[in-house]
């Protein structure tokens, strides 16, 4: 437990870069498309999700054998040290397996007093983004912060999608309410990138409901570590939400769509 958080990114970006080389060269490979599906027949996973969670896991294990690690594509792995890791070995699968480049990868590490290291990797656009609780986000070594916005009008604003079929029609609902108080409304198909732009002002704010914890881990310290604002929320749909934002439209985002008490 003695290493600097700088020595743990530094970890972190190295094992994100191998997992983001494996998956790259996935594509294009057939067995890449070998698929299951997850909570639904549309939530689906594939060889590239499972071998880039065992290429992260296995660092992890070797360098740091006493942390816990926490997944998207297995089992938690306990230890004794009050450090975890929480990865996202694909975030973004649907978008890999249909050839659309909108995936990361995405590793966090959390101790006691709560977020500690992030590192979210665009392997399609070469770009890392980075931040620890002590050191400002960083897009390729270089400062981000989150944009300057102050009219929720005129915000560009991310959302996605559950892969629930209930879920989804709720949040259609959502979406029907959010578009007519804001300039537009993206959907990337990656909660990790779709942070990691928020944290880097590309998007005024972010908000979806849910998640796990490895789709937010990484991108919740980039847009704080950037200057915004990252709260877990209600939500309309009885699962909790995820919203962020800079600090001046973080509280406005969050009320227009957390349902009224």
């Amino acid at each position: 437990m003695t290493e600097h958080p700088g020595q743990l990114l530094e970890f972190a970006t190295d094992v994100a870069r191998a997992a983001g080389q494996l998956l790259l060269e996935y594509q294009g490979e057939r067995h890449a498309l070998v698929t299951s599906s997850k909570s639904t027949p549309t939530d689906l996973v594939s060889a590239a999700d499972r071998d880039s969670e065992a290429l992260v896991r296995q660092r992890i294990v070797e360098a740091y054998p006493s942390d816990v690690i926490v997944g998207e594509e297995s089992t938690r792995r306990e230890g004794p040290s009050g450090r975890t890791w929480i990865v996202d070995p694909l975030d973004g699968t649907t978008n890999f397996l249909f050839g659309v480049p909108t995936w990361a990868v995405s590793i966090a590490c959390d101790d006691e007093k709560g977020p500690l290291v992030a590192c979210v990797l665009d392997p399609s656009r070469d770009e890392i983004f980075t931040a620890t609780r002590s050191q400002a986000t960083l897009v390729n070594g270089m400062p981000v912060s989150v944009s300057s916005r102050a009219d929720l009008a005129h915000a560009l604003v991310a959302t996605g999608f559950n892969y629930d079929s209930e879920l989804r029609r709720s949040q259609a609902s959502q979406l029907a309410q959010v578009i007519g108080e804001v300039r537009d409304v993206r959907r990337g198909g990656a909660a990790a990138l779709d942070l990691a732009w928020v944290a880097a002002g590309r998007f005024d704010g972010f908000y979806e409901a849910g998640l796990g914890w490895w789709d937010w881990a990484a991108g919740s310290l980039l847009v704080t570590a950037a200057g915004g604002s990252f709260v877990r929320a209600p939500s309309p749909h009885g699962v909790e939400q995820v919203v962020a934002a800079n600090a001046v439209l973080g509280p406005e985002l969050e009320r227009l769509v957390t349902p009224r008490r």
